[in-house]
């Protein structure tokens, strides 16, 4: 057995909010999946050692936590759990083990399956997709979590191929600190490339100009949408103590409802330590707090809307898809004050500042007014 504090390390303030964002997330997903399919996926494709030098939980931890502690009852509905744990390192594979046999409990129930393997992740990928292809099967709902070590592990092809059914997403971090400074040196060409799934990283502006990251960022979610066809793309800027962005965290998913549950757990999240989220919207850094601004998504309303009359629950898909806000950001925080303040108004409103299912809400012309 592996002398675990050999091969672990301390956890990092942006690890700790991540596992924090993935356990939020999960405590929705688990019911939400399991009440309609018979078998869903979580699927850690670098798993790590499952614990940190100070004892705190990784997140295959996490993972199987959540799922045995959810206060719903998801036997009630039926459905398999496999948990796959996957991680390349002998030393953190064997730590790794010890880890989840540590949290099988006498009473484990028969419902939830785990499995630990040690493949290199795009081996484990490519091998799933054949067997798939041959049995002319699909992947059962699967949430993919993807946190590598750098880039080059994670290419976007073969990601597309293995979550391309309707209930996959996918949770992965970008290496945007790394991306931004070797993505055009020309010696990690071969390993940009299949990042990307296109060679237009080529094309991003020298380094120092102010459009170079994002330039990758963008390039990065358009291939997400467009090569992966996932509908809906929901990056966040992940932003340290010092002010610099080392990484992006990028939600995918084909389903709204994961989109809701994706964006509650980011603002349940504390923001208040050394990591900060932020998102970008009409030019604006919106930071994730107890009590946002939202005069931006008022704004972004007023721009988008400007002079039509559109139902309630149009602004609350614009809210979810095209802005960082939740969808609970938008009645009573910003709707309610906009009729406050004379700046919309509602032909079919029973009360005022009220705004239920079929509520149809009438903008002014000028996207100007506030």
């Amino acid at each position: 057995m592996a002398d675990r504090y050999e091969t672990v390390w301390p956890l990092q303030a942006h690890t700790k909010a991540k596992h924090e964002i993935l356990k939020r997330y999960l405590n929705g997903w688990y019911p939400v999946l399991s009440k309609y399919n018979g078998r869903i996926i979580f699927l850690d494709g670098f798993a790590g050692p499952g614990i940190y030098k100070g004892g705190e939980p990784g997140s295959p931890t996490v993972a199987i936590n959540t799922l045995l502690d959810h206060n719903y009852e998801l036997e009630r509905n039926n459905c398999e759990f496999l948990l796959v744990f996957n991680e390349q390192e002998d030393k953190r594979y064997e730590v790794l083990k010890e880890i989840v046999n540590e949290l099988k409990k006498e009473n484990w129930p028969s419902h939830v399956k785990v499995e630990v393997l040690k493949k290199n992740f795009q081996d484990m990928a490519q091998e799933l997709v054949s067997t798939l292809a041959e049995q002319k099967a699909k992947l059962a709902p699967t949430l993919a979590f993807l946190d590598p070590f750098g880039y080059k592990d994670t290419p976007i092809e073969l990601i597309c191929q293995l979550l391309s059914f309707d209930k996959c997403e996918l949770l992965i971090y970008f290496d945007y600190n790394s991306v931004n400074r070797f993505g055009t040196a020309g010696n990690v060409d071969h390993l940009m490339e299949p990042l990307f799934g296109t060679d237009e990283f080529k094309n991003a502006p020298p380094a120092g100009n102010p459009g170079r990251g994002p330039f990758f960022v963008d390039l990065y979610e358009r291939q997400l949408r467009d090569l992966c066809n996932f509908k809906y793309v929901q990056r966040f800027e992940m932003i340290n103590e010092d002010g610099r962005t080392p990484y992006y965290l990028f939600y995918c998913t084909r389903n709204i409802k994961g989109l809701e549950i994706m964006k509650d757990a980011m603002w349940a999240v504390d923001p208040t330590g050394s990591y900060q989220f932020s998102d970008k919207l009409s030019g604006q850094s919106i930071l994730f707090q107890d009590n946002p601004d939202t005069q931006p998504l008022r704004r972004a309303l007023l721009a988008q809307f400007a002079g039509q009359t559109v139902p309630v629950s149009t602004l609350e898909e614009f809210t979810l898809v095209r802005t960082p806000y939740k969808k609970t950001h938008l009645k009573r925080q910003t709707l309610a004050g906009m009729q406050r303040d004379g700046v919309i108004t509602s032909p079919n409103q029973r009360k005022r500042n009220t705004f239920p299912e079929g509520t149809l809400i009438e903008f002014p012309p000028s996207p100007e007014q506030l």
